[in-house]
């Protein structure tokens, strides 16, 4: 475990494939609708799994609403975690050229900001990223956050997040909200579960649409199962991601 920061919710676990060479980084984030029910025992399972492939797998835990997360420390924290990858015991067997970005539901949210963060203006949390993600796989990711708030995803999840409605802090969504971070220069995958009704496949189909109007890589596959079975490493849902890990990020 390495900390980034004070606090009990501010660390990353590293866990390094076989070999001495630098290996490619995939960061991996839990979901949980930015709350603190859920956290870092969700990404664990896929961190291994990515580790047994020959990534160097970097699982993120981060504050979250409820104990003291939220706009803007939540994404303070997953930008200050990426950033402190150059400053690890470990780093040379680190590919910091290549970073791939990995999460689920409100994780893909902030794996979708974290590849869009080079936009951000400078007085905004998490603007001048010190490492850029080069590749994202955002999995049934809650990626236009003025539409989920509309939608009342997570029973009002988005308001609890960034303290409001749309408008009343126009500010916060037009910083967070990773359908207004394009184009990224990311290659990007969204992959959706056919039953997921946690977040509709809607929330992909829509960041899918921006970012090919802006010009990114970027595909979508939908594929049987509901909201948890992209986070299972025996699923074929996984097994997708794996695929596109080893031939399509590039």
């Amino acid at each position: 475990m390495h900390r980034y920061g004070e606090g009990p919710d501010r660390f990353l676990e590293l866990t390094l494939p076989e070999g001495a060479a630098p290996a490619p980084v995939a960061v991996v984030i839990h979901g949980g609708f930015w709350r603190s029910a859920h956290g870092i025992e969700l990404a664990r399972p896929l961190a291994a799994d990515l580790a047994a492939a020959g990534f160097a797998a970097v699982a993120i835990e981060y504050r979250r609403v409820g104990a003291g997360g939220g706009w803007p420390a939540t994404l303070e924290d997953v930008a200050a975690a990426l950033d402190a990858l150059p400053d690890l015991p470990d780093t040379a067997r680190l590919d910091l050229s290549d970073v791939t970005a990995i999460g689920h539901s409100a994780g893909g949210h902030l794996a979708a900001w974290l590849a869009g963060r080079a936009r951000l203006g400078p007085d905004v949390p998490g603007a001048a990223p010190r490492v850029r993600v080069t590749a994202a796989v955002l999995q049934a990711g809650v990626l236009d956050l003025q539409r989920a708030d509309a939608q009342r995803l997570g029973d009002g999840a988005v308001r609890s997040f960034l303290g409001g409605s749309p408008a009343e802090q126009p500010q916060r969504y037009a910083a967070a909200d990773p359908v207004r971070l394009l184009p990224t220069g990311s290659t990007v995958l969204c992959v959706h579960g056919s039953d997921d009704d946690v977040v509709p496949v809607e929330q992909s189909e829509r960041y899918v649409q921006a970012a090919v109007a802006a010009g990114d890589p970027v595909e979508l596959r939908v594929v049987p199962g509901d909201h948890m079975t992209l986070i299972d490493p025996s699923s074929d849902a996984w097994r997708t991601v794996r695929a596109w890990l080893a031939h399509g990020r590039t």
